[in-house]
């Protein structure tokens, strides 16, 4: 697969304090890309240094395999996590003012279409809703036609309807062929929207791979959790390994379906049971810990 953008060896540091340790990954044309790290881990510093806001103390960055030239601005669209609108203009008019600012522009009333903002384009920009803002300012990204689409965190806040409502638009914009690179600390949306991941830590990349292969190598354990009743007088005969947790025991094992299968012919009760499985919320955990980040 074509690599659109490739990061080589990238360092960042300011004064005594280094935010971006030698970091490098590529990035696949048509490609979801997920960046993601706790708070500190030098993510957004990396993705302003890529996005051409901020220069990088030192490292290679090449897009379509050469550095970056005055052609690179025109060619991608940033979605930044907070962005100030003017409040005395309406949604389209700013749409309109951004699509002037290009040589090549998408068609005004498809983007309005593509990210479902009839309803309110002619609204002032100050009097729409979070989750209108959101797609509005997707719409804003994309208004240029890029190629390479940077999301920071496109869903905070919203509420559950209208994150799945974003994720639908923007799995219509990766069906067009369009590379995206996803900033976000919902692990769910990342493993949905993600063909890619790096997770990063400290400045440095500690594991990438798809979401399979990251919950594959670094999901931890699978469990099956029954009370304790449900398991009197039978837990010595069965062959899990078993951890209790207060008023429940814990049953290890690779292989869930087998385990339920030994259960029910052991005629346990299983009205109560809950499968702890692996997802890329554990990976995250598991690879940057469970202590508060500020």
């Amino acid at each position: 697969m074509t690599q659109l953008l490739e990061v080589i060896d990238l360092v960042k540091t300011y004064k005594t304090v280094a935010a971006v340790k030698g970091v490098s990954f590529s990035v696949a044309e048509g490609s979801c890309f997920g960046l993601l790290g706790p708070n500190g881990a030098g993510k957004t510093t990396t993705i302003e240094i890529i996005e051409n806001v901020i220069s990088p103390t030192s490292g290679t960055i090449l897009y379509k395999g050469k550095p970056r030239d005055a052609s690179f601005s025109e060619e991608v669209g940033i979605q930044f996590q907070e962005t100030t609108l003017l409040a005395y203009m309406s949604v389209r008019e700013t749409l309109k003012t951004f699509k002037n600012l290009y040589e090549e522009s998408a068609d005004l009333d498809s983007l309005i279409e593509l990210c479902h903002l009839e309803d309110f384009q002619h609204q002032y920009n100050d009097r729409i809703s979070g989750g209108q803002k959101q797609r509005f300012l997707l719409a804003l990204a994309l208004v240029n036609q890029p190629e390479l689409l940077f999301l920071d965190e496109p869903s905070t806040g919203l509420d559950p309807q209208a994150r799945q409502n974003l994720w639908q638009i923007v799995g219509q914009i990766k069906a067009e062929g369009k590379t995206i690179i996803l900033t976000t600390h919902y692990m769910e949306e990342a493993e949905y929207l993600c063909d890619e991941i790096a997770i990063m830590d400290d400045g440095r990349l500690i594991a990438q791979g798809t979401p399979e292969e990251l919950i594959r190598q670094h999901g931890g354990e699978k469990s099956i959790s029954l009370p304790g009743t449900a398991l009197d007088g039978k837990l010595e005969s069965l062959p899990f390994q078993a951890r209790h947790q207060q008023d429940r025991i814990e049953l290890l094992t690779d292989d869930v379906n087998g385990c339920i299968q030994t259960l029910i012919h052991e005629q346990i009760d299983l009205g109560d049971l809950n499968v702890n499985v692996q997802n890329l919320e554990s990976v995250f955990l598991n690879l940057t810990g469970r202590q508060l980040r500020e």
